[in-house]
């Protein structure tokens, strides 16, 4: 098939003013290094579609713990910690062998954030003390603990430390020291481990690693050693993505200039071989191209025009505030916890104490401070709502909706949306076993929803169900991916020829 581009048609007057010769330079050289780049993002977009960025859901690490042994109400009053401390939230998990309180502290009118961060985030309930750093020993066995609870059958290797690598580029800085230990199991699974709090942070597979490097690392051009310097990274993406669009939009422009009259009568391209190819196709399919390439530049929300405070407010007018006080009251009286019981945690709603019970299955259980049984209410739920705006509406859905959906991360159903009156119209979705805020919309993260996720992903209602949704979005990939390449080789062997000419010259002149 020949590259070679034909001039069948003399260059109109028209067409020089409707392709100003600096643009169509610009153009062509950017298509050598963004094209290059939008065809590896097309590439590499075949694959995210079924294989994500490996990442550990909370759900996973819960199921990673070991069997909970609650200890007596004494070990909570032996906890160094001011009765009147705020706290966010707290914990009870077992942790190599040994039940251990997590908690994050809340903030203070009376004390300053530096002293707030002064309290520590674990506690060993065996001593009441803060809770040591893990030694090998320890990790070995949270290592085994992870293993059990995912059914990992192989043997763990020697907990080794690690620096930061492709898998925890996101994690490393927060839990350093960072542990890794290896299975040798069919999956070839890694999980590190923090060496600070000794939870499991990451969890990664032979097959996760090996498409990772394919699919989420080119696409997103997560390298480590880009990666980890979130400001330049930041800057990279954001640049390259705004070349990519310019690059698109010239594209465009070009190639409705360049449509003629053929001598038959009919419109039609003046090209052949590759270039019809990247004319037609970049006619009938750039506008999608640079939909994606825009989208992809509205999910780093650059210059901030999509911030979005939804549900900050909300989540803590929702459940009001507590003090170690009443936390450890509300723990002391669990005197019996459910059969695979793995995790205690805080769940206050409108002002008062709950406690959520995660079992092994994934269910969870609420119980009152008094340690009874205590399932949500639409009652209870609506009282905890009127502290702030007028709710507008409150429903327990049943299936998803515009934006309460399975994309990246689960969705748990049934669930609760309260629509309030306010001047944003928010969208609360509460889980209606914890009474918890799972997701929040404001205005901008509605519209962050439909420029990122909706031209991104073409996540619209009637194409969400697979494999509908396959059959539309792979050939259209497919298209915008022979735009993206043909354009790339064509503009390599455009510069190619334009950098010969200037040498010719050069030669002749000297």
């Amino acid at each position: 098939m020949s590259t070679l581009q034909p001039r069948p048609y003399p260059r109109t007057k028209r067409s020089r003013s409707l392709l100003p010769r600096p643009i169509l330079v610009l153009h062509r050289w950017l298509g050598v290094f963004v094209g290059l780049l939008m065809t590896i993002w097309c590439l590499s977009g075949f694959v995210m579609i079924y294989v994500d960025y490996p990442r550990l859901e909370p759900s996973a690490q819960v199921q990673g713990l070991a069997p909970l042994h609650l200890p007596p109400p004494s070990a909570f009053d032996a906890v160094d910690m001011a009765p009147d401390t705020p706290i966010a939230s707290a914990r009870v998990e077992m942790l190599a062998g040994r039940p251990v309180l997590r908690v994050v502290p809340g903030q203070s009118t009376d004390r300053a954030i530096p002293q707030m961060r002064t309290i520590p985030a674990a506690f060993d309930l065996a001593t009441g003390k803060p809770l040591a750093a893990p030694d090998p020993q320890d990790i070995g066995r949270i290592a085994q603990d992870f293993a059990r609870g995912h059914g990992i059958a192989g043997e763990a290797a020697a907990p080794a430390q690690t620096g930061i690598d492709q898998w925890t580029v996101q994690t490393y800085k927060r839990n350093a020291p960072l542990y890794r230990v290896d299975f040798d199991d069919d999956a070839g699974t890694e999980i590190y481990i923090s060496g600070k709090s000794g939870e499991v942070v990451q969890e990664t597979t032979r097959f996760q690693r090996f498409w990772g490097w394919l699919g989420a690392v080119p696409h997103w051009l997560y390298p480590t050693m880009l990666r980890q310097n979130r400001a330049l990274w930041n800057e990279v993406v954001v640049w390259t993505s705004l070349a990519g669009c310019f690059l698109t939009v010239t594209g465009i422009w070009a190639g409705i200039a360049r449509v003629r009259r053929k001598r038959e009568g009919h419109i039609g391209s003046p090209y052949k071989g590759l270039w019809w190819w990247h004319h037609v196709f970049g006619l009938f399919f750039g506008l999608l191209t640079l939909t994606w390439v825009a989208s992809g530049l509205f999910s780093m929300n650059p210059w901030g025009f999509l911030d979005s405070m939804a549900g900050l407010a909300e989540r803590d007018r929702l459940a009001g505030a507590m003090t170690w006080r009443d936390v450890r009251q509300a723990l002391s009286a669990m005197h019996d916890i459910p059969d695979g019981a793995l995790r205690i945690e805080t769940a206050p709603l409108g002002g008062r104490i709950f406690l959520l019970v995660s079992k092994r299955s994934g269910a969870a259980q609420r119980f009152d401070a008094a340690g009874q049984a205590s399932a949500l209410t639409e009652r209870e739920l609506r009282g905890a709502l009127a502290g702030g705006p007028a709710t507008s509406s409150l429903a327990l859905l049943e299936d998803e909706d515009a934006y309460y959906y399975r994309h990246r991360f689960a969705a748990p159903l049934p669930v609760w949306r309260a629509v309030l009156a306010d001047a944003e119209t928010t969208r609360l979705y509460i889980d209606p076993t914890s009474g918890q805020i799972l997701r929040a919309f404001d205005r901008n993260g509605r519209g962050f929803r439909w420029l990122q996720d909706g031209l991104h992903s073409l996540d619209f209602p009637v194409l969400r169900k697979r494999p509908w949704w396959d059959f539309v979005v792979l050939p259209l990939l497919a298209a915008v991916t022979l735009v993206c390449a043909t354009g790339t080789w064509m503009a390599w062997n455009k510069v190619r020829r334009d950098l010969r000419r200037v040498w010719r010259r050069r030669i002749r002149r000297g």
